[in-house]
């Protein structure tokens, strides 16, 4: 009995042992396949860690491209809106894409989904725009535009980036028309001043040499006549190079303070008797109480004289001559002011123009046309302003300003 329990003992503890034996080598199996599993899993794990680092370094590229590009697209948009040209960018169908502020001050604020033909509304520029369109190539064109009266240069290109659209570039060459319209009329005037006195210095000396020089009457006569032609040429060549001169910057002013009146007095005593002469009364209207200015007092009584004559020569027997002087804000304007014929209002801005004249028929009484040129210039350099007021018929005030001192 106690063999046969033995025996049971026995081999109940060999499997208990075999059993425990082949559970812990599957334990010892499964944690392997576990270690194996989990080195394959750091392989992979490793893998994205890499795949992770590659996007994040193509978004931080993108990112900096993207910042390239907008820094870049800033700029151009800076550049197109500080540009004093016209640009707009028009599609296949003719519409209006874009438009830089420049456009819209040509053209009009309503442009963007409009036609090009409807923005332009010139029928020559609109015939560059179809011919770019149709030949595909570059296109120029010069137009006055009815409303505003300005000269337009509009250059059309074809889109590279777009079939069938078309850049369209607007240049107001106003500015540009007006510069050659005051060369010419500078060379136009400057040829009739000096015709005059060279035909008139011609005529007196072909009439000395026929004979005049020998009669004690004509002789003298035309011989003071020719004096005074040449006087009128010298006086012109000085003109041009004080002018020459002022513009550029080679003029120095002497500024000291001096009152506003003394200035109208010695300006009104040194042309007192051509006032006269002239059949005019001059009056100076000057409160003593104005502040001292501060300015070169040869360079402004040059000034004072000019509007004066200028006012003499225009102004009828009879008439009236003023100068006047009265406070502004840190400055004092001076005027003088006449009861002549008077400018016409479309002639204002152009005045102080050398050798520009209002009225060819106007041209009596002397003068070279550079006198209100030289003014403007004067007054600029002091810092003040200059111009004038009229009404045709009613007579005109000239006006300008100089800076009180300390002001």
């Amino acid at each position: 009995m106690t063999l046969k329990f033995l025996l049971l003992l026995f081999i109940f503890l060999a499997a208990w042992a075999g059993w425990r034996y082949f559970d812990l080598r599957r334990a010892v199996n499964a944690l392997t396949k576990q270690i194996e599993r989990g080195e394959e899993l750091s392989v992979v794990c490793s893998q994205l860690q890499e795949l992770v680092s590659a996007v994040r370094a193509e978004r931080s590229d993108y990112k900096a491209q993207l910042t390239d590009c907008e820094t870049q697209r800033s700029r151009l948009s800076a550049i197109l809106d500080q540009l004093t040209d016209g640009v707009l960018i028009a599609d296949a169908e003719g519409r209006i894409h874009f438009a830089n502020p420049a456009a819209h001050r040509l053209f009009g604020k309503s442009l963007l989904g409009h036609s090009v033909a409807e923005a332009i509304r010139h029928h020559s520029l609109i015939e560059a725009w179809w011919r770019c369109r149709e030949s595909g190539e570059l296109q120029t064109e010069t137009a006055e535009m009815p409303l505003s009266r300005h000269f337009l240069q509009l250059v059309v290109a074809p889109d590279c980036d777009v079939s069938g659209g078309t850049l369209l570039l607007a240049q107001d060459l106003t500015r540009i028309r007006r510069l050659e319209t005051i060369r010419r009329d500078f060379i136009s005037n400057l040829s009739h001043e000096l015709r005059t006195p060279l035909a008139s210095l011609k005529a007196l000396t072909n009439t000395l040499q026929d004979g005049a020089l020998s009669d004690p009457e004509a002789g003298p006569r035309f011989l003071s006549r020719i004096h005074t032609e040449v006087d009128a040429l010298a006086q012109m060549a000085q003109e041009m190079l004080d002018l020459s001169k002022i513009e550029s910057g080679q003029v120095k002013l002497e500024l000291r303070a001096v009152t506003p009146c003394k200035l109208l007095s010695s300006a009104a005593e040194r042309m007192g008797q051509q006032v006269k002469r002239a059949g005019l009364s001059l009056q100076i209207d000057c409160p003593s109480h104005l502040p001292t200015v501060q300015a070169d007092a040869l360079r402004v009584e040059q000034v004072l004289i000019n509007l004066i004559h200028n006012a003499v020569k225009f102004t009828q027997p009879g008439g009236e001559v003023t100068l006047l002087a009265e406070a502004g804000q840190g400055e004092v304007r001076f005027g003088v002011q006449d009861t002549g014929m008077g400018i016409p209002a479309d002639e204002l801005p152009r005045i102080f123009e050398r050798f520009y004249r209002v009225d060819k028929s106007r041209t009596s009484g002397g003068g070279t046309g550079l006198g209100l040129s030289i003014s403007r210039h004067l007054v600029e350099l002091h810092g003040g302003r200059i111009w004038a007021e009229s009404v045709e018929g009613k007579g005109s005030t000239f006006y300008f300003t100089l800076p009180v001192l300390n002001g």
